[in-house]
């Protein structure tokens, strides 16, 4: 029996926090996502795509994406997945990187990096679990809350990149035998 064990307190501190060569403080983030009744279909429309949006911790913030910084002793990815789990109590597989983009705040500067997360659990129990809610919403939904206009820029070339992937493995499973091999044609 396999059994997943989330510690429950969250990073904090910036004494580990990654800079770009520009001073700009390093970001990592998920978009979680999950597929609704694509069952059969050929095609993925973004109705099909659920998101999962946290609460900010700053009252009346609006929803976001799960964020966070990036430390020295974590691979991106990983930090990726970490901030994820802190912030909105799931996981699953971290899938190649929506973009970079430099973010310049009132006080700050920051090089957000974004991924997309297919959830595999969702946690009953997670280190902000006391300080955020979390929803799962529709792409159409997501865009008219999402606070940030670069996550719902992240969230549009994720469901471009869902639509084409689903499109393609379906294209792709079709060009195996009944053996499972790929046909000499495809070769």
């Amino acid at each position: 029996m396999e059994l997943n064990i989330v510690g429950l307190v969250s990073r904090t501190g910036r004494n580990k926090q990654r800079y770009n060569f520009h001073g700009h403080r390093q970001v990592v983030g998920c978009i979680p996502y999950r597929y609704k009744g694509i069952n059969g279909k050929s095609q993925v429309d973004e109705e099909d795509i659920e998101v999962l949006v946290i609460t900010s911790q700053r009252k009346g913030k609006g929803m976001l994406f799960p964020k966070g910084g990036w430390e020295t002793d974590e691979l991106i990815e990983s930090a990726a997945l970490r901030e994820t789990v802190e912030e909105a109590g799931v996981v699953g597989d971290v899938e190649c990187t929506l973009g970079k983009w430099n973010i310049k705040n009132k006080n700050n500067s920051s090089e957000c990096h974004m991924f997309p997360l297919l959830v595999k659990e969702q946690l009953e129990f997670w280190p902000e679990k006391d300080a955020r809610q979390r929803s799962w919403i529709s792409v159409r939904e997501a865009r008219k809350v999402c606070q940030y206009w670069w996550m719902t820029e992240a969230l549009e070339i994720l469901v471009n990149r869902l639509r084409v992937q689903v499109k393609e493995d379906i294209t792709d499973v079709g060009s195996f035998n009944q053996g499972g091999v790929k046909s000499k044609s495809n070769l």
